[in-house]
């Protein structure tokens, strides 16, 4: 399995004008234990800290060592903190000249707490860890330079993309507006011309209701005016109308009167089927016929008289033989009496 590594910059108290790079290795997690590596250019310093260690730099602190470990990680790896948050010390040691104390605290407004600290010693060969070193850095700029531009060509295409959405976004709001203005105007039209013909209706309808209330108090209802029956009765023909309707009455009589039955047919020869009512209406008939008869008969008699009279003056003959009437059979029966029994 590769081991993992990251390099960063710090700055040591001891030495605070040089720059030193410190590179962490680890497999799993530091927990496990890690690899440090520490270089100023010129010299390099190596070394190791095991699982042990970090179990029993956890247990001085006092601190759950999953805890622990997650403040190695924000004091050797994360670059993202900030520079006064953590310091970094290179000491020597007084027995072994070649050998480093390397110790790492965190600061706490005015305290320092100890994080840990491990022995280094001066690598062999200092200017080939510091190839590796510059290899790694160059490395990582490598990627972090692809990174960048792939970066760069996403955020090309999401601007592309977003002025493509804010132009149709755009577009669609000002169809939108366009359609709207469009449907206001054609509302407004319809509805004035609606309110245009309501006007010309109520102003029809007024004029309507003028005229009606003017013909009626300039004249006289018709439900008010009286209706009569007219029969030559109740005016004794002393009108043109009702000398017509008397005369259309005479001529219609006489129609009928030349269709009649004879008198020796009397409607006693037929059986009676008609029910009361209509042997009432027969009977009405029967007297309007009898007193047309009597109407058509009186000038009938008077001119017959006027016939009679004129010879008698002229001859000289006896009137009173002549104008005697002759004596009527008690055989024969009289046409109203016929009538009478219908």
């Amino acid at each position: 399995m590769d081991m993992e590594k990251k390099v960063r910059k710090i700055t040591v108290v001891s030495d605070p004008e040089a720059t030193y790079f410190l590179q962490i290795g680890w497999e799993k997690d530091l927990g496990k234990g890690f690899e440090v590596t520490l270089c100023d250019g010129h010299i390099a310093w190596v070394g190791a800290a095991s699982e042990e260690d970090v179990s029993r730099e956890a247990a001085d602190m006092e601190m759950e060592q999953p805890k622990y470990v997650e403040e190695l990680k924000k004091a050797l790896i994360t670059v993202a903190q900030p520079a006064n948050k953590y310091s970094f010390d290179l000491v020597k040691d007084g027995d072994i000249p070649e050998m480093y104390y390397f110790t790492y605290e965190k600061k706490l407004k005015d305290v320092s707490f100890k994080l840990g600290s491990l022995r280094l010693k001066k690598a062999p060969n200092p200017a080939e860890i510091t190839r590796q070193l510059i290899n790694y850095c160059l490395n990582c700029t490598t990627e972090l330079l692809s990174r960048n531009e792939h970066l760069l060509k996403e955020n090309e295409r999401l601007r592309s993309d977003w002025n493509y959405i804010h132009d149709k976004l755009e577009q669609f709001v000002n169809s939108k507006e366009e359609l709207e203005r469009d449907l206001y105007t054609k509302f407004t039209c319809v509805l004035n011309e609606k309110k245009a013909k309501i006007r010309s209706m109520n102003e029809k309808l007024s004029q309507t209701q003028q005229k009606v209330q003017e013909k009626s108090s300039s004249s006289i209802p018709f439900d008010t005016v009286p209706v009569a029956e007219l029969t030559t009765d109740d005016y004794n023909g002393s009108t043109d109308d009702d000398r017509k309707i008397s005369e259309v009455t005479k001529e219609t009589a006489s129609q009928k009167s030349s269709k009649r039955r004879p008198f020796v047919n009397t409607p006693d020869d037929y059986p009676d089927i008609a029910p009361s009512r209509k042997r009432r209406h027969r009977r009405q008939n029967v007297q309007y016929y009898t007193e047309v008869k009597d109407k058509l008969s009186q000038p009938e008699d008077e001119e017959k008289q006027r016939r009679k009279a004129a010879p008698s003056k002229t001859t000289g003959k006896n009137l009173s033989s002549e104008q005697t009437p002759l004596p009527t059979s008690k055989n024969t029966p009289d046409p109203d009496d016929l009538f009478s029994d219908i």
